[in-house]
């Protein structure tokens, strides 16, 4: 058998060619002459084989990970080593050098390519949004029955602003680009769905109240015919607040302390610690507000009597004398709330 190309009867052959002629025009790898990367001007953030990849890597890794992605070794090869060189930088061009070793039918082969990276500055898809003040969901501060005070305000924009730099650390759309100061309340416009739920639940966390999510149809997706919705998300907080009283299951209750999921108070006829589910808001009827507590001095004290002046008209008035006010003496001023037309002490 002799080779086609050259003649030679003394060679390997590869097929109807000798293995000089095989390797003459053999190439060990394949890969372009021009790459392009496409690089988020804004995070940083790369385009690798269709999905924005975010974590950040310098720009030198960044070209010699597009070399290695563009790479294909021929079947034959073995025992390659590809070494890659960034030769030249001109503003976003990177002229690259891909020198590769290796064996091909036990022969040793060596090969260079010249390859060029262009580093392509765009914005990728999230901060696209980002720059559009794009978002998905509207958390709205509300209270049942009375106006927000200034400082429940800013202690809610304090719990968004904190719930956003957590958030932002795994949602890149962790952001706020609006709030609405509305007579009702604030609204706090959040990019992601996710995000705004999470600010939701750490306001309820410090206030209480009840969360309600409204969807509302935006617009469709002409490419499947979907529609794409926002979420209002409603957190509204209990018309009483910490001090004020309540009236719940035929008791009076003076709230100590409103949290997540629960009402903490003290029935202030038996002195006992209550807790009432917030689920059963609907239950609790604010009775009086912890403005309304008024301040009266002792005037007389009994085992089982202890009597007080009406702040109203200062005429005396006996109550039944408990174990809480036993380190009360003659003259000492004690709080108290009337409740329709009955006095009672409050420690």
């Amino acid at each position: 058998m002799f080779c086609i190309e050259c003649g030679s009867t003394d060679k390997k052959m590869i097929g109807e060619i000798c293995i000089d002629c095989f390797l003459k025009e053999f190439q060990m790898i394949e890969i372009p002459e021009n790459i392009n990367v496409e690089i988020c001007s804004h995070c940083n953030s790369r385009l690798e084989e269709g999905k924005w990849q975010e974590s950040f890597i310098p720009e030198e890794e960044i070209i010699y990970r597009a070399l290695e992605r563009n790479i294909k070794i021929n079947d034959l090869v073995e025992n390659e080593d590809i070494n890659l060189e960034i030769d030249q930088m001109k503003g976003t061009i990177a002229n690259c050098l891909v020198e590769v070793v290796g064996e091909v039918y036990g022969v040793s082969l060596d090969e260079t390519h010249d390859v060029s990276v262009r580093i392509l500055k765009t914005v990728c898809p999230t901060c696209s949004k980002i720059q559009s003040g794009y978002y998905e969901s509207v958390v709205q501060f509300r209270a049942d029955s009375r106006e927000i005070k200034k400082e429940e305000y800013e202690m809610a924009n304090e719990i968004v602003a904190r719930t956003l730099d957590k958030q932002v650390k795994v949602d890149k759309l962790a952001y706020c680009p609006q709030i609405a100061k509305l007579k009702e309340g604030y609204d706090y416009y959040i990019g992601s769905l996710k995000t705004g739920r999470k600010i939701a639940e750490n306001l309820k966390e410090e206030f209480g109240g009840i969360i309600k999510e409204s969807p509302r149809l935006i617009s469709e997706d002409k490419s499947t015919g979907k529609g794409l919705y926002r979420i209002w998300i409603s957190i509204r907080i209990p018309e009483f607040e910490i001090g004020d009283f309540i009236e719940y299951d035929s008791k009076i209750i003076q709230v100590n302390d409103i949290a997540k999921n629960i009402v903490v108070g003290n029935d202030i006829k038996t002195n006992k610690k209550q807790n009432i589910p917030l689920k059963n808001i609907n239950d609790i009827k604010l009775i009086k507000k912890a403005c309304d507590i008024q301040t009266t001095t002792i005037i007389s004290i009994s085992p089982r009597i202890i009597q007080i002046l009406d702040p109203a008209d200062y005429s005396a008035v006996d109550l039944e004398m408990k174990d809480e006010f036993n380190d009360y003496n003659i003259g000492d001023e004690i709080k108290l709330i009337k409740i329709e037309d009955y006095i009672y002490l409050i420690n």
